[in-house]
């Protein structure tokens, strides 16, 4: 499968080395491809800077938004929750048209520091901005409730014994995204419902950040016990 991955932070690079590893043909998307080949400095959370991360892993190809959504049968959005919006608008309508977005971003707000707050929340969500912006798009909102190292690699937190959760308004798109979960290793996959549900998806974040300010690491998950 083609995999474009949008998003150059710590997470986008996480996802495209996991999917990659996987077997699969993955691009990652960015503004500008020879500026984020050239970074040097650390990643935003004490990472590999990107030039040393794409050195280890030359097979990514790094290319424009546009581009990447072009390239792409799944379309990952891994950038920044507050630029979302802006930046598939950059990837282009065309190109997002009949396709999987997979939307791991937060939309969260730190004008008045930290914590962030969320915006929007409780009765709208990112993802459905996102569905309303790009309606042609098959927009399922997954893997935002949990850290990257969490989101590739679930096993290492309690056995893989914890729960990721699936909105979105397509069943069939819901499908393949739930077996691209359980081929990182996700094998808890809860589906809420249409994307409406990814308001409760995103509303996790702040119980989320306290629980790591609480244990000193992002390195956990959430469980429904059922």
């Amino acid at each position: 499968m083609k995999i474009a991955v949008l998003g150059t932070g710590s997470v986008g690079p996480a996802v495209a080395a996991a999917f990659s590893g996987l077997g699969h043909d993955v691009v990652i998307g960015t503004r500008d491809p020879q500026a984020t080949l050239a970074r040097t400095g650390p990643g935003a959370t004490g990472g590999p800077a990107f030039s040393q991360w794409h050195a280890s892993h030359p097979q990514i190809g790094v290319v424009t938004l546009a581009e990447a959504a072009a390239a792409g049968d799944v379309v990952v959005n891994a950038t920044n929750g507050t630029a979302s919006l802006e930046a598939l608008a950059a990837a282009g309508a065309e190109n997002l048209a009949g396709k999987i977005v997979i939307d791991i971003a937060n939309p969260l707000d730190f004008s008045k520091g930290f914590p962030p707050a969320l915006n929007p929340v409780n009765d709208d969500s990112l993802g459905e901005q996102i569905q309303r912006a790009f309606p042609e798009a098959k927009v399922v909102k997954t893997l935002n409730t949990m850290t990257n190292s969490v989101m590739v690699d679930p096993m290492h937190v309690a056995g893989g014994d914890h729960t990721v959760f699936v909105s979105g308004n397509d069943a069939g798109a819901k499908g393949e995204v739930t077996q691209l979960l359980k081929a990182l290793g996700h094998t808890d996959v809860l589906d809420l419902g249409d994307i409406t549900t990814a308001r409760g998806a995103e509303m996790i974040l702040p119980l989320w950040l306290r629980i790591w300010g609480a244990l000193g690491t992002g390195e956990f998950n959430f469980k429904v016990a059922r």
